[in-house]
Order: structure tokens, then sequence, then C-alpha cells
């Protein structure tokens, strides 16, 4: 089991890894963020990926009740982070499935956003077995966490991924904590997200060879 570098199970976790609060931003007011920001200009975007075939594999949240806070967030966490390698060239194409559940501003921020490098070593791993990931999500209830107003709901996930090779290799997918910002214009209306802010779980340790460890013990 993974070992989160930091879980979002409390507010001021959030500020403690230097994530933004999303509580400070009242609803409607400060402009959402993308997924992933790059802290320089990108000189050279990634590419999209290409439209899904027959054969794909990714997330298809079935009847989503939207006035549930909760449901919306998970079957937006289900979706974002449920990738085909096979047909994506980066996680940015399954957040870009998943604007679905966005705010129209949300909407805007990702589709406008251009990754500044490749997908990273998880990533290239997957592609190498032309993979896709499927994730669990569950929701944690928090201490801290203010209650639902008529017009902002926040939300802690937990998501839990594992990939699938076409060559039948399997390995750990996405892993992460996903605090979630949702908006709506007024009661009764449909929860959106509008922001996220995200912890990426840590690479378990690899575990010592046992030849390695019995040379140290006789050297001792």
């Amino acid at each position: 089991m993974a070992v989160l570098l930091a879980s979002v199970t409390g507010l001021a976790v959030l500020t403690g890894c230097g994530l933004r609060d999303l509580r400070d931003d009242p609803a409607g007011q400060a402009g959402p963020s993308a997924s992933a920001e790059p802290s320089v200009a990108p000189k050279a975007p990634v590419p999209s990926g290409s439209p899904l075939g027959p054969d794909a594999h990714v997330a298809t949240p079935g009847s989503v009740d939207d006035e549930d806070a909760t449901e919306v967030s998970k079957a937006w966490a289900e979706t974002a982070y449920s990738y085909d390698t096979k047909y994506d060239t980066s996680p940015h194409d399954a957040m870009l499935r998943s604007a679905r559940w966005f705010t129209p501003r949300k909407a805007a921020a990702e589709r406008s956003y251009r990754p500044a490098s490749g997908p990273g070593d998880d990533w290239n791993t997957w592609a190498r077995h032309r993979a896709w990931t499927t994730v669990t999500v569950s929701s944690e209830l928090e201490d801290d966490a203010p209650r639902d107003g008529a017009k902002v709901a926040y939300r802690s996930l937990v998501v839990e991924g594992t990939a699938h090779g076409r060559d039948g290799w399997t390995g750990r997918g996405p892993r992460l904590n996903a605090y979630v910002k949702l908006v709506r214009s007024a009661a009764g209306r449909p929860w959106r997200v509008d922001d996220v802010a995200v912890v990426e779980a840590a690479e378990p340790p690899s575990p010592v060879p046992s030849s390695v460890s019995a040379s140290a013990s006789s050297a001792q």
C-alpha cells in the first residue's frame, strides 16, 4: 500500500503542503486553476490524444445525482483518473473528458492549459504496456470541513488505481488525495467542480533482496 506524502484529511494540511486552501476563494469570485499548472512556460506542449476507439477502456459513470455534491465529486475523479495510454498521450486527456463535471470557468482553464513537460515515469511504464487504469474513489469525512452551504461545498477524496496492460501486465495506477471545491448557482441546482487541490501518493520503498540482507548480516 502506498504511503501518502501528505493526506488531505484536514484542511490545514493543504497550506502545510504549500497548496492553496480552496476555502480562501469565495464562491464564484476567484478563478479556478488548471489541474497541473507549469512553473515555467512550456517550450513544446504535449500533443492531445487520439479519439477513443471501440476498444478504449475509460470510465463512464452511470446515473449521477447532480444535486449530491459527493456523487458529483466522485464521478469527476473516476473520469479524471481513468486513462487509456493506447489513445491518451498524457493524464490531461482524461482530465478533459471529466469536463462535464466542471464549472464553465474550470472547464475553460483546463482546455486552455498546455502541459509543460512529459507525463512522467509512471505514464511511460503504462504506455510501454499499452495500459489503461481503473480507480476506486472514496470520500473522507473531515472534522474541520465546513458544512455545505447553499452554493458551495467541499469534499476530500482518496483515489487508488491499478494499471492493466494489454499484454497481461498489471501494476500500480494513480494514487492520490484530492480536495474538491464544488459550487452551484442556487439550492436545487446541479453541483459542479470549481477547483481541485491534489496531493500525490509517494512510491513505497523497494524491498531489500534477501541476498543483500544476508550479506549485510554476515558482515556485521
